[in-house]
């Protein structure tokens, strides 16, 4: 069935109201549309908000600080990673109350090895994706963290079937061979797709025998990544749909032509005074590309469609900041438009 859910960030600071907004809403989708409810993550709580930082707060036997640049793996635990297992705590508790007599899919969204590996520094040097060595240390490390959140959560939610959705959006430029060094005067060495493919099928694994029912790799507009997550031996996988053209849409068709479902985040819907949010611009984002490269409308029916965070909005001088309300809009606006989709699915 055609699903709809979202990528993890919601606006607010307190986990509870969010967890319930999330749940509340999801179990709302309309007729013919499975709603997908997922773990929140809170960007407002500034670094410690962020995809790294959540991540790093599942590491196993790997603790993190903030540094002058952002986050870098530490020699020993502190105080700031005293302060991510206690947010992970406090977001535990919240889906515990949120979620309670909840039975049915969990989507639990985590940054992937090498998005995560791009985003943090080791403690004395580079980029961690650097460091091959590094690299595998932090994808083991991530899987076991992953597995022991699931039997948290599994513990809250007795009755949660948990998916898994490992983010990658940095994944293209690792493989591309794009991201600067820490000076700026360089790029890090390219990543082979053999490699990323082997590393990032490590971790599906791990996360699979740890509890997870699916595992979806987003690669966010990293388009040219879906090679090597083709290889990973997820069950779907995620991309940005906005601006993909026919070339990238073609790599699109060759994972779900592969049995891969396809999890589009799809562009925040257009608005107007006069005739609302546009929610046939939503969905013929999906469907669109989807009938010119010839796929089936049939396998519309494994389809999810994942709704931004929400527009941004002015909080302050020189702030921004993504309202509560007009996220709840948004998500409602790309549950209808997964309705159209599983609609023509059928057709």
């Amino acid at each position: 069935m055609t699903a709809v859910g979202g990528t993890g960030p919601w606006p607010g600071s307190e986990p509870l109201e969010a967890q319930t907004t999330v749940l509340g809403d999801v179990a709302e989708a309309p007729s013919g549309v499975e709603g997908l409810p997922w773990t929140v993550r809170l960007p407002e709580r500034g670094p410690f908000g962020t995809l790294a930082a959540h991540a790093l707060g599942l590491l196993v036997e790997m603790p993190a600080e903030l540094g002058p640049h952002g986050w870098r793996l530490a020699d020993r635990p502190g105080g700031d990673a005293t302060r991510l297992a206690a947010l992970r705590r406090e977001d535990l508790d919240a889906l515990a109350v949120a979620a309670h007599g909840w039975e049915g899919p969990l989507v639990v969204p985590v940054a992937g090895p090498f998005t995560l590996a791009a985003g943090v520094y080791l403690a004395r040097g580079d980029r961690a994706v650097a460091d091959a060595g590094a690299v595998v240390e932090l994808a083991e490390s991530l899987a076991a963290g992953v597995a022991e959140h699931l039997a948290a959560i599994r513990r809250a939610v007795p009755g949660a079937r948990p998916t898994v959705l490992l983010h990658e959006p940095l994944l293209a430029q690792v493989v591309a061979g794009v991201l600067p060094s820490f000076s700026g005067y360089a790029r890090l060495r390219s990543v082979p797709a053999p490699v990323v493919s082997e590393r990032l099928g490590a971790v599906v694994a791990g996360v699979r025998a740890g509890g997870a029912e699916r595992v979806v790799l987003h690669v966010g507009a990293g388009s040219t990544a879906l090679g090597a997550a083709r290889g990973s031996g997820a069950d779907a996988v995620g991309v940005e749909v906005a601006g993909l053209d026919e070339r990238r849409w073609e790599a699109v068709a060759e994972a779900v032509e592969g049995g891969l479902a396809l999890w589009a985040s799809v562009p925040q819907p257009e608005t107007s005074q006069c005739a609302g949010p546009d929610v046939r611009g939503v969905a013929d984002a999906v469907l669109r590309g989807w009938e010119r490269v010839g796929l089936t409308r049939a396998g519309l029916r494994d389809a999810v469609l994942l709704a931004p965070e929400g527009p941004v909005v002015p909080n302050g001088p020189g702030g921004a900041r993504v309202d509560p309300a007009a996220a709840r809009a948004t998500l409602a606006t790309v549950a209808r438009a997964a309705a159209i989709v599983a609609e023509r699915a059928e057709a």
